[in-house]
């Protein structure tokens, strides 16, 4: 992917760049040591920091096993809340952390 179009889609003042990151993070898990080279390269290509702590967050917070025991155990109305306040928080965080730096 060119750095150019990474930038306009992760880029750094656009909340959607945020959302984007923590969509794209809740099917591609990647574990938190594995997630760190390849969120360097994306920030050296024009990932903003904000789009990067979203990943962080829903990555990890929905791997597979996790997620697969969530909605056998509690049942699917908790699994849906839980993917939904994952969504949520990551948001927000990545926004938070967009206007800090």
């Amino acid at each position: 992917m060119p750095a150019g179009a990474f930038a306009k889609l992760f880029g750094r003042h656009e909340g959607f760049g945020v959302l984007m990151a923590a969509t794209v993070g809740v099917p591609l898990y990647a574990c938190g040591g594995g997630a760190i080279p390849l969120l360097q390269g994306w920030l050296a290509d024009g990932m903003s920091a904000g789009s990067a702590a979203a990943f962080m967050i829903t990555g990890p917070a929905t791997k597979i096993t996790n997620l697969g025991a969530l909605k056998i155990v509690p049942g699917p109305r908790s699994f849906s809340l839980y993917l939904a306040f994952v969504m949520l928080f990551s948001l927000l965080a990545g926004l938070l952390v967009n206007l800090t730096v």
